[in-house]
């Protein structure tokens, strides 16, 4: 990996503070949908059940997530599915047709979701208040609080996948990556440059604290490079500068990001990385 990797711009706007709109996880058009099974959608559940690489993941779609990307279908947000980029514990995602190229579908399971992970994150964020234990609910909600933190993280000037739109526990973003295969991951590649790196790295971490927001999992393994840029994924656990855990979590990322770029002769040290991401922004009133 050779490239000079570029900042990406700030959007000019108002200030953005640690204010967030309530989610809503009551049933919504793809649940309906499920529940009242038309020959539409069922001929187009078994179109999608019968596609090869849906099958070895048939847990995954339930019929209210058929559901989702049913209407998503309707709404001309996605064309046709391709195969799996990813699959993990608690989403899978998948290349898709778009009307303007190709996007990333994520589906986060509701079945299999691991809510002792998820919990150090949910536990002291608002948004999830008098949720309690519905799996349902948590993982639309947690879907849903991704997509907003992509939308506040590009405001705030961190390249992330554009997100484009969100039905119950599937969302639609920017693919990134080749026609054939996804963009790499930093450790998948060798860092040519990594002082400069480092130094894009350090700057989207400040500029996603300075939007309210602290990842809680980064590492080089959520870091790709698209298109010579480097792209932060993976905000569905990011939590707000006024988390209960908000610090330890900042305090991990730190440690993991400057645990890589030593390995790569930086002179990076998380107590410095962990100042200069916090640090006052000069041009704040």
């Amino acid at each position: 990996m050779s490239e000079e990797h570029g900042l990406l711009e700030i959007e000019e706007g108002e200030p953005v503070g640690d204010e967030f709109e309530e989610i809503d996880v009551a049933d919504t058009e793809a649940d309906r949908i499920a529940r009242r099974q038309d020959r539409e959608f069922l001929e187009f559940r078994k179109r999608i059940k019968n596609t090869e690489q849906f099958k070895v993941e048939a847990s995954v779609f339930d019929d209210a997530t058929l559901g989702a990307l049913y209407k998503l279908v309707q709404d001309g947000y996605v064309d046709a599915f391709g195969g799996a980029i990813s699959t993990g514990k608690e989403a899978n995602v998948y290349t898709a047709l778009a009307p303007d190229g190709e996007v990333a579908v994520k589906v986060y399971r509701i079945n299999a979701s691991d809510f002792r992970h998820m919990r150090e994150y949910l536990d002291g964020d608002p948004r999830f208040e008098g949720i309690g234990s519905d799996k349902k609910k948590v993982v639309v909600a947690w879907t849903k609080k991704e997509f907003a933190n992509l939308k506040r993280a590009r405001e705030g000037g961190v390249r992330v996948p554009n997100p484009i739109a969100i039905e119950r526990n599937v969302l639609v973003m920017e693919y990134l990556g080749a026609e054939n295969d996804r963009a790499k991951r930093l450790n998948e590649v060798r860092v040519e440059n990594p002082e400069t790196t480092y130094e894009v790295v350090r700057e989207y971490m400040r500029r996603l604290y300075r939007s309210g927001l602290v990842h809680g999992d980064l590492s080089e393994y959520n870091v790709v490079v698209h298109d010579g840029e480097l792209c932060f994924l993976d905000l569905g656990q990011a939590v707000t500068v006024h988390h209960p855990n908000s610090r330890s979590l900042l305090e991990r990322d730190c440690h993991n990001v400057a645990a890589f770029f030593a390995r790569q002769g930086v002179d990076a040290d998380a107590d410095a990385l962990l100042e200069a991401v916090t640090e006052a922004d000069p041009t704040a009133e």
